[in-house]
């Protein structure tokens, strides 16, 4: 009996805590690291800061996505064996100017949502 009552109480005091974790969670946000300016036709590296507590198997990011001009040009897809490296990380990628560009990063916890979009433009000169 005392037995049962332990692992009742284990059990509850995990759900708490998982619990708890959910309750101070966020939406997930991006922030876009990109020159302001860069020559035509050279290739420029976008960072993408993606920040979101409490990633854990039940509550985690589940995307992130860049576009350029309105066209995806990657994304990346998590689920709760997969989950993000942690609370704050960073993808990139590479992209050739040609001419000014928008570029818009969105990321998504799969329980509360988005911060929004993000957006930064790359000025060719």
């Amino acid at each position: 009996m005392k037995t049962r009552s332990v692992y009742v109480g284990m059990i509850g005091v995990f759900f708490l805590l998982l619990y708890t974790s959910v309750a101070w969670a966020n939406k997930s946000s991006v922030a876009i690291e990109a020159p302001n300016q860069a020559a035509k036709g050279s290739e420029v590296v976008v960072r993408l800061n993606v920040s979101h507590s409490a990633n854990n198997f039940i509550h985690y990011t589940d995307w992130v996505v860049v576009k350029a001009d309105g066209e995806e040009i990657a994304r990346w897809e998590y689920s709760a064996l997969d989950k993000p490296e942690g609370e704050k990380f960073t993808k990139q990628v590479k992209i050739t100017v040609d001419k000014d560009v928008e570029i818009e990063a969105q990321s998504h916890c799969n329980m509360h949502g988005s911060a929004g979009i993000s957006k930064r433009i790359i000025f060719v000169k």
